[in-house]
């Protein structure tokens, strides 16, 4: 029987995939969700899909899965198609605020579904907003009346009230530098998930012994920091990650093995070749009276950018050839065939969208898609396509993403019309990502503008898509992301990186599989 998993904080379901895809030797899934909580509304639909097309054998979902992804059915047709497989998927996927929800209602559905089982898994990252160095600026640090500080004892009483065999906890690499009052807060949560009892005396909670993923020698917390680039993720993330064992468990784990280095290019490359959309033009702003904090504030002032495959090659055309001119560029930076579409959310696409011989070729692919999905591009400034240009031509030429300064020594019109512009505390506001490296963090606030996440070819001069952040992220290629489209890049930005998600699903397997052989040798 495969091991049950209760996710909380479950976002779109990172950790959950990586667990899910775990198989033995028969093909069969080793970990099972019995439970997903999570509260964002759509984050919430894409768990309720992908759990839903976890009923499925591994490798076996139906025709109509690849009709909803081509947009030829609607997802309720789809459901309805699949009636006990939907029903299995509801169950799974609660829409639930921890915190929020009444306990006793949390604690009944996870005590139902894990029932008498010992060796069962708990996963998920409170949400760490009050942690992160980007929440800490942007609120002047951290504040003991703020709620979001205290999350993780959310996750603590489950631990506390229901004893998993195992956890994993995820969080941000602030924590490991948050302090409240001059005492770092990551020590208050390592003695606090070693000892639940002493925060819940009233569930007589065992004790747990906390692991590092990355060795088996802690000397200091940095240890517990993990570095997905190091383990074979397209992607510069680090972050925390703590493995609990219950002190009854008396098989160590073990660590991730290290991984060669992956490449941005190696897994976007290939992907259909689209062009940015145009939608408006700045021409000037001026100072009028704020209204509600005093004083002044500037309103900006646009025309319509006439949006057509001519007008944005004729534009671009004219503004890679100027700024290549003033790099003095020696290559031909104005090819013919230039992309006319900007994506769609399914794009029959029949050529190879990886190298058949790269390590996660078989992790993203599903021939059965027979194309791409959820693979468009936004629209721009016009001013913005060209600090997009300049940034990828920039980076042809020296090997590296300009800053800001760059950017004003060049011409001082490409710098943002923004009082922080010039402040030093945004150098990199305008950044592309580098071919031949793994990219830098995808975060949530690639919902908001594209700008930290600028595609390195100037001849598609654009942000990156859902599809290729969700590649980044290692997301398989059939996973669907609900909502619109803010909203899928917000899913994809808090997620775990489902492969490395997998990675560590083994040393939890292996762990549990041996003290379950141990236990039967006793009895």
């Amino acid at each position: 029987m495969p091991f049950p998993i209760i996710d909380l904080f479950a976002g779109p379901g990172g950790l959950a995939e990586g667990f899910s895809s775990l198989l033995d030797a028969d093909k069969e899934r080793v970990f099972k969700i019995k439970l997903s909580i999570e509260k964002d509304y759509h984050a919430h639909q894409t768990l309720t899909l992908r759990s839903f097309v976890r009923q499925f054998p591994f490798g076996g979902l139906p025709d109509e899965y690849y009709e909803f992804l081509k947009g030829k059915i609607e997802i309720a047709e789809l459901y309805q198609n699949f009636p006990e497989e939907f029903r299995e998927a509801s169950n799974e996927a609660w829409l639930a605020t921890l915190g929020e929800t009444a306990e006793p209602q949390v604690d009944q559905r996870i005590a139902e579904l894990v029932g008498n089982e010992a060796h069962w898994v708990l996963i998920g990252g409170p949400p760490c907003q009050a942690y992160s160095n980007a929440g800490r600026s942007r609120v002047g640090g951290i504040y003991k009346d703020d709620p979001r500080v205290y999350l993780y004892k959310e996750y603590l009483r489950i631990i506390a009230r229901h004893h998993p065999a195992v956890f994993v906890m995820e969080n941000v690499e602030g924590l490991l530098s948050a302090k409240l009052d001059g005492e770092k807060i990551f020590g208050w949560i390592l003695r606090d998930l070693c000892d639940p009892a002493s925060v819940f005396g009233e569930h007589n909670s065992p004790g747990y012994r906390i692991y590092s993923l990355v060795t088996d020698n802690i000397k200091n917390d940095a240890d517990y920091l993990i570095k997905a680039e190091d383990y074979g993720i397209p992607q510069r993330r680090h972050r925390v990650i703590l493995l609990g064992v219950r002190e009854d468990v008396v098989t160590p784990p073990g660590i991730l093995n290290f991984a060669e280095e992956v490449k941005l290019k190696s897994v976007i490359d290939k992907l259909p070749k689209i062009r940015s959309g145009m939608n408006r033009t700045f021409t000037h702003s001026t100072l009028v009276p704020d209204l509600k904090k005093g004083g002044f504030k500037k309103k900006r002032f646009y025309t319509k950018a006439e949006d057509s495959p001519e007008n944005w090659a004729e534009l671009t055309s004219k503004i890679r050839t100027e700024i290549s001119q003033k790099l003095d560029l020696d290559a031909d930076v104005n090819p013919k065939n230039v992309p006319s579409s900007i994506g769609c959310l399914y794009h029959n696409y029949t050529k190879i969208l990886i190298n058949k011989k790269h390590p996660l070729a078989s992790w993203y692919t599903d021939a059965k898609i027979k194309g791409v999905i959820q693979h468009e591009s936004r629209s721009h400034l016009t001013q913005d396509l060209k600090r997009y240009l300049f940034a990828a031509l920039f980076s042809v030429k020296f090997n590296r993403f300009p800053k800001l300064r760059d950017y004003k020594l060049f011409d001082e019109e490409l710098l943002p019309d923004h009082d922080s512009a010039e402040s030093g505390n945004f150098t990199d506001r305008f950044r592309v990502q580098m071919p031949d490296t793994p990219a830098t963090t995808i975060t949530s606030h690639i919902s908001k503008d594209g700008h930290y996440f600028i595609h390195y070819d100037h001849i598609q001069c654009r942000s990156l898509t859902v599809r290729e952040a969700a590649r980044i992220q290692t997301f398989p290629d059939n996973y669907w992301f609900c909502g619109a489209r803010t909203d899928q890049f917000h899913q994809v930005g808090n997620a775990v990186p489902p492969f490395l998600a997998y990675k560590i699903a083994e040393i939890v397997y292996q762990l549990l599989s041996t003290e379950v052989v141990r236990n039967n040798n006793q009895v």
